[in-house]
């Protein structure tokens, strides 16, 4: 059977399954229910100095759903802990003597100063936690305040503050970014450059995600008025996977250990983040969906796949999927495939040859010898899989590599001896060396 157990920057865990500091990890109660759950570690929720954190009493949720009412994306403008600080640490240090064998992270924002920073490290040292985690990704409430976001998007803020942390604490620090940035790789060279152990992401994105019409107000809405909070769920892993991948495939920050954050909802997401180079992944928006029990599905289904597979540790496939992320410009244009349907299983609903008809090449017929059926013209379909994408049967559309074919684009036969479009005829660059 597969081990999970995780080494992540000295911190270790029995699985690499970490609840995100958020309110799931706010106090004693909610942790040990989680590890009682089977969590391998969680992010404790982020404290901080200022005695006047005051939460609203309203709604704090925002949520975007799929037709049958699926959680595809949440948003929330709660702030950092509102509970007295020293009833934090005493929590936290007794959750770690009763669950030696789980990661303890502890989540940090003060401002910045290098006073503020010392003082917390020595209070939260005390505990014994594993670790702790510098938040420079709030976009909400925090962010006015000088602190979260607006430290995150400025990297030689994120480098000071990172410095501060390593001068005074053996603990390792984890930096975690926000993704509220042009590009997610110079806040991480920051962090390392400041000496940071790790960083995580994604924090959650800075969004709006409806207006209540009757009221004319951002949702949630507290007494007649809204304001924009952090986006995160299903809807935002695509997001985090392309900023994770950033970070592992940077000549400057590859090999930079990364806590995977963002929309992982079941063990083939986590395996996603791994495969992407994640030593661990931290989960917030299932576990207030489904419960603290939806970790057994991770685990178990994580544990089965990784055996199907002959893997026995995480580090044997983590950062496989590395090298293969590449820029457009490297990708084979000839590599052909097409577009066939399974006919048995088409249930003849037409999606397909609307979508292609309509926004696309013109590639599927919805009539064969005067019945209704949907077969792909060959010579009009460019494998764009528009088709894949929007029929409601599972595998009754599916991609077919062609081992030669026609340039959809110029009628001209495909020649293997190119390799992908520096070299490629269609090119115009190319032509113009080549001349």
């Amino acid at each position: 059977m597969a081990d999970l157990s995780t080494n992540f920057c000295g911190i270790k865990s029995p699985n690499p399954f970490w609840l995100a500091s958020a309110p799931p990890t706010d106090k004693e109660y909610n942790v040990v229910r989680a590890f009682k759950a089977g969590w391998g570690g969680v992010v404790w929720k982020t404290l901080g100095e200022d005695p006047h954190i005051v939460n609203v009493n309203g709604p704090r949720y925002g949520a975007i759903h799929s037709g049958d009412r699926r959680l595809l994306g949440f948003n929330n403008i709660e702030l950092i802990t509102d509970r007295p600080l020293d009833v934090n640490l005493r929590e936290i240090k007794q959750v770690k003597k009763d669950w030696p064998d789980r990661a303890m992270v502890v989540s940090l924002m003060v401002p910045c100063e290098e006073a503020n920073w010392v003082s917390i490290l020595n209070r939260v040292e005390e505990t014994e936690a594993d670790g702790i985690e510098l938040n420079f990704g709030c976009p909400h409430g925090m962010s006015e305040r000088g602190m979260g976001a607006s430290v995150g998007q400025v990297p030689e803020y994120i480098e000071m503050v990172t410095r501060w942390c390593k001068a005074n604490t053996s603990m390792p620090v984890i930096v975690k970014l926000t993704p509220n940035i042009t590009d997610i790789t110079y806040p991480a060279r920051a962090a390392l450059a400041g000496g940071g152990d790790a960083v995580s992401l994604i924090n959650t994105i800075s969004s709006i995600v409806s207006v209540d019409l009757d009221v004319m107000a951002p949702v949630p809405t507290i007494d007649g008025k809204g304001s924009h909070g952090g986006y995160c769920g299903p809807a935002v892993k695509p997001i985090a996977l392309n900023m994770v991948a950033d970070i592992a495939r940077h000549k400057e920050t590859a090999g930079l250990p990364i806590s995977g954050i963002g929309g992982i909802t079941n063990w083939r997401d986590a395996a996603e983040f791994i495969a992407l180079g994640c030593g661990t992944v931290q989960v917030c928006t299932a576990a207030m969906t489904y419960g603290f029990k939806v970790v057994e599905e991770m685990i178990d289904g994580l544990s089965n796949w990784m055996d199907t597979k002959g893997y026995t540790s995480i580090d044997q496939f983590q950062g496989m999927a590395v090298p293969n992320v590449s820029d457009w410009q490297y990708l084979n244009l000839n590599y052909v495939v097409k577009a066939k349907i399974n006919q048995d299983l088409c249930i003849k609903c037409g999606r397909c040859h609307i979508a292609c008809e309509d926004t696309s090449h013109q590639a599927i017929t919805n009539m064969v010898d005067g019945s209704r059926r949907f077969e792909v013209i060959d010579e009009e379909c460019v494998g764009c899989n528009l088709c894949v994408s929007v029929c409601p049967v599972e595998d009754c559309i599916t991609m077919e590599q062609m081992t030669k074919g026609v340039d959809p684009r110029t009628g001209r036969p495909i020649d293997p001896g190119y390799a992908n479009w520096t070299t490629h005829p269609n090119n115009p660059a190319a032509a113009d060396a080549a001349e």
